[in-house]
């Protein structure tokens, strides 16, 4: 580990360490963490007023954000303290200010994200508030529920009040400072720290000259309130006196006369009336952050008015306490909901980018789970990070023709490397001056939340893995199961693991109505082929004999744990139409005294979620049982193959391809057959019989109807044929060495391999290895249809679909013989991923992509996917149904797969990382306790030829009651169906209808629960289900992903290939992919084997010595900090300078040290859990491919100007506050 990583939590808050010891916040302490008797924000009444109570302490207590948290009785706000200079106001206080002002009427965002502006406001007017404020993951406990947990994003809502947090510092605590009294604070020794217990804020209105904190966050060091344009320290706007911090802010009622509106805003000829000593800011403003709506937005600074960025002034807390647990105090950084205008100075634009002043405050909890950032806790008297602000302007935060104040025009590529969390001022940035300030310019201090404060993935994978980790044991429905990334093993026990099947929810509304409302969507993702994990089983095949699999004798269900034996065991009733059936003579069984039969645990299909029978004769195709599949190889030995490598090493490499053709259950070799073809203009057959001493070739000149010239010795044995592949291996380079045929064909090459099967009767796969645009005179021929700046407009569809449908028909006609297409394609132009791509699409089959291909830099990559592709459990010639119990159906279907009629999945072959996604829709009321029961059924022919019929039953339970549904839902399943559904609308509907539509739903699911589960509490807060506390993040990264939003950036094919890969992917694969993985490097143990802990992905975690490694299934950087050591440089890349290392390589140097070997076994492991081998992207900071790598982050605002993380939320609830409004 790095050793900044390393160190122990200091405390939070600026003065000694003596609260006591506290370990990491959780999001999921329950509330009775917090029960106690201390005022909510954990912090004294810090300024009392003396003398009779003002006329606001006689207002009835509102209910506010925090009135109805406090517990006690109240005691009297003007008790035992004396007044203080600039009271430490806790961030609690400070982050929870949030008001409902100014959103009522608010236009929505223009739909291509928000853009950055910043504009002033005029002099006075406060700046419109926000409303998502702390992070609280179980502050609130809706009533309805017992355990749904919710996560809230919101400031002081915390449960119940409860005793100060250690590292909050209660009246008693706080030690006075040493150090000479600022201009205007008066100095420490006048401030004797009082014994007592800490004293409760009544839940009133606040005292006069304590503000009302509706407008945004009071700081403890203020600058003068106002917008001021030109004045000097000290000096206060037209009829604005001078504001008064007191105590914590509290926010009864609505202000009473004479009570300040905003911070900065006060009326006419208003007084503090709080008695003490006046705390004016004559003199230098004290270094902190201005208030919003303060900022001295021109003019220079003021001698001694440092921005943001010197050391804590003596003699003054600086902002002490942590949030409460889960609570993500998101100081001064308040989402603001004004969406779509341009923020007020000071004011942070939801979607804008790190603007100058951003800042986290020290002190703040980290939700992630994950190390903490170098420099974050630091102990009081360092320097800190208060500045958020990236050196100099970032151009992905920033969007073109929206020039920030503070900004200078030129790009610095890599500004926002630098995490301004790292303590002290930035090297080059005197004063707090920003590199690239135009000198008297004073950057704005527009604040922002701090995306650690936001729910974290990272924490959600620990927290799951911790509580779900272990056995996952399926015995009764509607257990929600662990999330993909958790290491478990599933012990089957009557429901299917959640490897094969997982549901969106497994809690059914029993209504329509309840399904419209929510809008949460009923999907199943179903993986039949999944491989399993260890120490788990494969399922156990059944052979039923001559009769065959029993089967309900109505829906024809097949014989299951849901199936209920009556009539003494002679007839048993299906749970999905509630039929009777006639039990078998050969089936029947007597029951015992539970009604059980006696033989259930010696029959799998009676106790097991998942298991296969041996089919009968009826289930195969023309009732005959079928060959083993076969594998037949298409190599495109066109010029550009022939020039790249591809075919040399094809052939070079085939004989260790053909050794991994998977093996059946119960054989000890493969019983898979091989065939070759090789095309370019023509289309040339191989005999390649094991009796022939040579390979024999036959040419097919007639591409307009391609026929099969071979009857026997085309498909063959790879060991008995083995002498005669190995001489065909050879001549196939030099026939075709010198070839100048750049004009190819595809779909006739294509339909010879359909014939090639269909002739030997047998189902199979065809793997192509195809490198341009089939423009030949043949069918199938493709015209260049390559305009990229289509994409991401409404006209993109039309070059999203095919061009035409021949190859769609090719397709349809694969199917119907069982034969899959896999398309590897070599491009360096433009080829139509689109249109080609529609065989795989219809077959099951899948695009893998290679352009650019060079045969000695991507050579292992290929082979290695060759490989992967051919050895993984697959199923050929296949069929899906999925039956329902009654009151729900299957209505939609999103996959790589074939529908002649409404009901039936036609897959010429499925394998073990491919998923379809299945839409369940009501169709009747459903009762509150039977329900629903889902089957899904897979035809399958084996690897070794064996017709197998694989069953997959899981149980879900159905409530009336909404506020179960959110407590049992699968989000990783939910992003996956959002987003196979909308790759598929993206053909027909325009992108921005497809967006703005998964924008709706989400905040409709996220309204609905607020409204409905949530326990009643001010609009200000954000309310998250606990388990979609995630769903913004993923639905923003569905929304930024290259499959979606992917514009002329990328090329039409790229676009199609990455649609394509998401409409076939798992879960697991879909995770990664929209939620990329970003694992530290540089302090690794070379000793290790585990994979490094995974950090939250974002440019923030990076650091300038620090070494990372991105990889989202499709792409994977090694990313190398200018800093970084040169010992480990030196140890991995055998250079000792970054600034030395080969980025063009794609492997890193075989290097005989421990941490190379450790780095190469990282990135082995890495590739090794996916399916795809990804290319290895060396990335040096600063250099041109950080950009390209930078797209990947999805916590972070796009360059393409789509919204950041924060960004989202902000937009979300602005949303939910609309459509509760």
């Amino acid at each position: 580990m790095n050793p900044q990583y390393m160190q122990q939590q200091p405390p939070y808050y600026g003065g000694p360490n003596n609260g006591p010891p506290r370990g990491g916040i959780n999001a999921n302490l329950p509330p009775v963490h917090f029960n106690g008797s201390e005022n909510s924000q954990g912090f004294p009444s810090k300024n009392p007023a003396q003398g009779p109570p003002t006329q606001e302490s006689a207002l009835p207590p509102q209910q506010s954000y925090y009135a109805n948290n406090l517990r006690g009785p109240p005691t009297n706000p003007q008790s035992a303290l004396p007044p203080m200079s600039q009271p430490p106001s806790n961030l609690n206080n400070l982050a929870n200010q949030m008001s409902n002002i100014n959103l009522g009427n608010q236009p929505r965002p223009p739909p291509g994200g928000f853009p950055p502006q910043v504009r002033r406001s005029s002099p006075g007017m406060p700046p419109p508030t926000s409303n998502i404020n702390g992070y609280n993951s179980q502050s609130e406990q809706p009533s309805p529920i017992d355990s749904a947990t919710q996560s809230q994003i919101d400031g002081p809502t915390v449960g119940k009040a409860g005793p100060p947090l250690p590292g909050q510092i209660s009246a008693a605590q706080m030690p006075p400072q040493p150090g000479p009294p600022l201009p205007g604070q008066i100095s420490a020794p006048q401030m004797p720290p009082q014994p007592g217990p800490p004293i409760s804020q009544p839940p009133g209105p606040p005292l006069q000259g304590q503000t009302l904190a509706s407008g945004g966050p009071q700081f403890p060091r203020q600058m003068p309130s106002g917008n001021l344009g030109s004045q000097f320290p000290g000096q206060l706007g037209p009829g604005q006196q001078s504001q008064r911090l007191s105590g914590p802010q509290s926010l009864s009622g609505p202000p009473p006369p004479n009570q300040p509106m905003m911070p900065g805003q006060q009326l006419p000829g208003q007084q503090s009336s709080v008695s003490g000593p006046p705390q004016m800011l004559s003199g230098p403003p004290l270094s902190g952050p201005p208030m919003r709506g303060q900022q001295n937005m021109s003019g220079p600074l003021m001698p001694g008015q440092q921005n943001l960025s010197g050391p804590p002034i003596p003699g003054q807390q600086n902002l002490p306490g942590p949030p409460l647990p889960g609570q993500h105090n998101l100081s001064g950084a308040q989402l603001q909901p004004h969406i779509s205008g341009p923020p007020m100075p000071g004011q942070i634009h939801p979607a804008g980018p790190h603007m100058p002043g951003q800042m986290q405050m020290q002190g703040q909890q980290q939700y992630m789970a994950g190390p903490p950032r170098p420099g974050q806790q630091q102990p009081a008297g360092e320097p800190q990070g208060i500045n958020r602000q990236p050196l100099g302007s970032m151009p992905p935060y920033q969007q073109p023709g929206y020039q920030q104040q503070g900004y200078t025009a030129q790009p610095d590529m890599y500004a926002g490397q630098r995490s301004p969390y790292q303590g002290g001022v930035p090297p080059g940035a005197p004063g707090g001056f920003q590199p690239g300030m135009q000198p008297g310019m004073q950057p704005q201090t527009a604040r922002r939340l701090d995306p650690d404060q936001m729910p974290s993935p990272i924490q959600v994978i620990q927290d799951d893995q911790h509580t779900k980790g272990g056995v996952f044991v399926t015995n009764q429905k509607g257990l929600v199961p662990p999330l993909v990334t958790t290491k478990f093993t599933t012990q089957d026990q009557g429901h299917a693991s959640p490897r094969f099947i997982r549901s969106t929810m497994y809690t059914i509304p029993t209504t329509t109505d309840i399904m419209k409302q929510t809008s949460v969507p009923f999907g199943l993702i179903i993986s039949p082929m999944a491989k399993v994990a260890k120490g788990e089983y494969d399922p156990p095949i059944v052979d039923m004999g001559e009769i065959g699999p029993v089967r309900c004798i109505r829906c024809k269900a097949y014989m299951s744990p849901f199936m209920q034996f009556i009539d003494a065991g002679r007839r048993f009733q299906c749970m999905f139409c509630k039929a009777t059936t006639e039990v078998p003579a050969e089936y029947f069984q007597h029951l015992d005294h539970t009604g059980q039969r006696m033989d259930r645990y010696e029959r799998p299909e009676l106790v097991l979620g998942t298991y296969e029978f041996v089919a009968t004769k009826d289930y195969c195709r023309n009732n005959t049982i079928p060959k083993p599949p076969a594998m037949v190889f298409l190599i495109d030995v066109s010029y550009n193959n022939i020039k790249s490598g591809l075919v040399h090493l094809l052939c070079s490499e085939m004989k260790r391809i053909i050794r991994n053709l998977p093996i059946d259950a119960g054989q000890t070799r493969t019983n898979m057959r091989v065939g070759f073809i090789t095309y370019n203009n023509t289309v040339h057959f191989y005999n390649i019989k094991a009796c022939l001493a040579q390979p024999q070739m036959m040419v097919v000149g007639d591409v307009q109807e391609v026929f099969m010239p071979l009857l026997d010795g085309f498909l063959c044995d790879a060991e008995e044929s083995e002498t005669v592949i190995d001489s065909l291996m050879t001549q196939i380079p030099a026939m075709f060495s010198d070839t100048r045929e750049t004009e190819t064909i595809l779909a006739p090459a294509i339909q010879a391999g359909l014939e090639a099967l269909k002739a030997s009767d047998c189902a199979g796969k065809l793997m192509v290895f195809h490198s341009t645009l089939p423009i030949a005179e043949a069918p199938g021929k493709l015209k260049n249809r390559d305009d990229r700046k289509l994409l991401g407009t409404e006209k993109e569809k039309t070059i999203l679909g095919p061009q035409t449908n021949v190859y769609n028909n090719l397709g349809q006609e694969c199917v119907g013989a069982g034969c899959s297409v896999d398309l590897f394609v070599f491009n360096n132009s433009y080829i139509d991923v689109a249109t080609i791509g529609q065989v795989s699409r219809l077959t099951g089959g899948e695009v893998f992509k290679y352009t650019y291909f060079q045969a000695d830099i991507d050579g292992e990559r290929l082979i290695t996917d060759i490989i992967n592709n051919i050895k993984r459990p697959i199923a050929f010639d296949a069929i899906m149904r999925v039956r329902t119990s009654t009151g729900v159906r299957a209505t939609d279907f999103y996959g790589h797969f074939f529908m002649s009629n409404t009901t039936d999945m036609e897959l010429a072959s499925i394998d073990s990382n491919k998923a379809v996604a299945i839409e369940v829709k009501h169709d009747d009321k459903l009762g509150d306790e039977e329900g629903v029961f889902i089957q899904a059924a897979l035809l399958y022919t084996s690897c070794g030829g064996v017709r197998r019929l694989r069953v997959i039953n899981l149980g879900l339970r159905t409530s009336s009651q909404m506020a179960e549904l959110y407590r049992a839902c699968d989000l990783d399943a939910i992003v996956n169906f959002f987003s196979k559904q909308s790759v598929f609308k993206l053909i027909e509907a325009s992108p921005k209808a497809v967006k703005d539509n998964l924008i709706s739903r989400c905040a409709t699911m996220l309204a609905v629960y607020r409204k409905h589960c949530a326990s009643p509490s001010s609009a200000g807060q954000l309310i998250l289900p606990e388990c979609m506390k995630l769903l913004p993040l993923y639905v923003n990264s569905i929304l930024k992903s290259d499959a979606i939003s992917g514009g002329a950036d990328m090329t039409i094919d790229d676009r199609s290939f990455v649609m394509q890969a998401v409409a076939t992917m798992d879960i697991p694969t879909s995770v990664a992919y929209f939620y990329p993985r970003l694992l530290p490097l540089h302090d690794i143990d070379p000793q290790g084997t585990e994979l490094p802990q995974m950090v939250r992905c974002s440019i923030d975690k990076f650091t300038d010595d620090g070494a990372y490694l991105l990889e989202n299934g499709i792409h994977m950087f090694l990313w190398l900090g200018l800093g970084l050591s040169s010992q480990w440089v030196q140890a991995v890349f055998g250079v000792p300078s970054v600034g030395q290392v080969d980025v063009d390589r794609t492997i890193l140097p075989t290097l005989d040290t421990p941490l190379s070997h450790r780095i190469t076994e990282i990135i082995t492991q890495v590739r090794s859990q996916r399916h795809r081998c990804m290319r290895l992207t060396i990335v040096r900071q600063r250099e041109k491919l950080e950009m390209v790598m930078r797209h990947f982050l999805v916590e972070d605002r796009g360059g393409d100007g789509s919204a950041s993380y924060v960004d989202f939320l902000c937009h979300m609830h602005k949303e939910i506050r609309t459509l509760l409004s």
